[in-house]
């Protein structure tokens, strides 16, 4: 059976659980690509994904979906690679994530890079949120850490994200997937082994998240 070894390791209740999920991804680049994938993978299928980008040449060192679809939708192209998928193709900016309805899904990746997209959906559903800072210009994967978004450090996008949160009066809690390792190069360079493990990482913190659960919808 397809899913015969995730029954094994997260048990029939666990992958039931796991299975009635509902998980929307925003952003499916470096980062969210490997995390759609990771959870599909799983046994997760009520997945929602969220992109307007279409892919770039410069896309295929590091995004899952890029090969072969240059100059086509992103979201388009991973849905028809995971069956069942929904795809919502749409910019997203402050004004979206201040009106989108977050209220269906158990748990909301943000794998965006746009800050005041970021601070927008942190303070709509920072209860359900895990959320991705800064990937690229990175080059060792051991770095990676998994904390409160108050406890990141090392990271300058944690940093804003953190700032402009106490500018704003706001202190709740929410789960970050950061490195402490400091940028390698200047400009864009990415390396496919660190932010792929980024995707992963989110990846095994949302599963854990909907396995510890102890309240399902309502």
């Amino acid at each position: 059976m397809r899913y015969s070894r995730c029954r094994d390791i997260f048990g029939e209740d666990g992958f039931s659980r796991l299975s009635e999920a509902r998980v929307l991804i925003l952003g499916v680049g470096g980062v969210g690509s490997f995390v759609l994938d990771c959870l599909y993978r799983s046994g997760l299928r009520d997945i929602t994904i969220v992109d307007c980008d279409i892919y770039e040449e410069s896309n295929r060192n590091r995004q899952i979906g890029a090969d072969g679809a240059v100059g086509e939708c992103k979201v388009s192209t991973l849905s028809s690679l995971y069956p069942g998928v929904e795809s919502i193709h749409c910019r997203m900016d402050r004004e979206w994530a201040e009106s989108f309805d977050f209220d269906p899904y158990d748990v909301v990746v943000d794998a965006v890079d746009t800050t005041s997209v970021k601070l927008a959906v942190a303070k709509r559903c920072y209860r359900k949120l895990i959320m991705s800072m800064g990937s690229a210009r990175r080059m060792d994967p051991t770095r990676i850490k998994v904390a409160s978004v108050w406890k990141s450090q090392g990271d300058a996008l944690a940093r804003k994200i953190r700032n402009s949160l106490k500018k704003e009066r706001f202190d709740r809690n929410f789960t970050v997937v950061f490195s402490d390792e400091q940028p390698v190069c200047d400009g864009k360079g990415s390396f496919v082994a660190v932010t792929g493990a980024f995707g992963l990482f989110i990846c095994a913190e949302t599963v854990k998240k909907i396995l510890n659960s102890t309240q399902r919808r309502g």
